[in-house]
């Protein structure tokens, strides 16, 4: 890859050589296929059913294959990344290729959440998650994660990138994704961050809403945002909500799991990279059911599932209060 605005952003950044594959490698090759899917996605006019069903039993649309398919052919051509496994395809495979060196990366996607809105043609995204080493399974998610990308696919293609490496600074950072991939991305914020109180506006995004119906304390904590006349921002696609939370500053994103309404998110694809971006932020990923952080729990199945409170530390502290009370 060519020396970019990003890469040297990176470099300064985070002054690391033991990390120089994942800068200047591994997250070009995650942009590019970011900026492959949006083209994708422009030159999909039709969105239907593709007749197949992924691990988890969801159904699969055409565009969740097309994206999967992109994310795939990419990473085949990074030495660096050793393993990949998606949530259309939960298995940790090992593209055909030699080793980059010393420094190994295994990565755990979303190709395209959001396949309940596509079709109306919302905001929709590609949640990616970055693992230092050749399995993310049993491993601390707090250190072994050590980057994520949230692709957002809207009136324009923007990403957020966030680092954390082991003594360092972390770093989150808003791009503007070019139709050439890494080398026309320019750098639209170089720090991400979640603002200090006192907050001008407030701002909640309340999925799965019937879950309230069953649910008093989750209605009692939907009352209380409106009473005290916070803005409702809920698209129904977890990455727009999230990013709507992590561009104005304030936010906070309720997926809860209740008697009737179990866990759907999936730790590895979802929650993990998640997490990792609102942490860097400054904000708060906890799990409803518990109040743990989501980083603080290792993955023991690639197929786990979990809610999600996440966004502005005060926020989510109230919540949780809320909830768990």
């Amino acid at each position: 890859m060519a020396d970019s605005e990003l890469t040297r952003h990176l470099r300064s950044a985070l002054p690391s050589e033991a990390h120089k594959g994942l800068i200047e490698s591994v997250l070009p090759t995650l942009i590019d296929s970011i900026a492959e899917i949006s083209k994708t996605l422009r030159g999909s006019q039709h969105v239907s059913r593709a007749g197949s069903a992924n691990a988890f039993g969801d159904d699969q649309l055409n565009v969740d294959v097309l994206a999967e398919n992109r994310i795939r052919y990419v990473v085949s051509q990074c030495p660096f990344i050793m393993t990949a496994s998606s949530e259309e395809d939960p298995i940790e495979r090992s593209p055909q290729k030699a080793p980059g060196g010393s420094e190994h990366y295994t990565i755990g996607f979303d190709p395209l959440d959001g396949s309940s809105i596509i079709a109306p043609n919302w905001t929709v995204g590609t949640i990616i998650g970055i693992w230092e080493g050749k399995t993310a399974l049993h491993q601390p998610p707090a250190t072994k994660q050590v980057a994520a990308v949230l692709g957002v696919y809207g009136p324009r293609t923007t990403a957020i990138v966030a680092l954390r490496l082991p003594g360092l600074d972390p770093v989150c950072l808003e791009l503007g994704v070019g139709e050439d991939g890494y080398e026309s991305t320019e750098i639209i914020r170089t720090a991400v961050r979640f603002a200090e109180p006192p907050f001008k506006t407030r701002w909640f995004a309340p999925a799965n809403l019937r879950a309230a119906a069953d649910d008093a304390k989750y209605m009692q904590l939907v009352s209380h945002f409106i009473q005290n006349k916070y803005t409702l921002r809920y698209s129904g696609g977890l990455v727009p909500d999230v990013v709507h939370a992590l561009v104005k500053g304030h936010g906070v994103y309720i997926s809860p799991v209740t008697a009737a309404s179990k866990a759907k998110l999936r730790r590895l694809y979802e929650l993990y990279p998640l997490a990792l971006i609102v942490e860097c932020a400054g904000g708060k990923a906890i799990s409803p059911a518990d109040g743990t952080n989501i980083l603080d729990r290792p993955l023991e199945d690639l197929n786990e599932t979990a809610g999600l409170v996440c966004g502005t530390a005060e926020e989510v502290d109230f919540v949780k209060k809320a909830l768990l009370a």
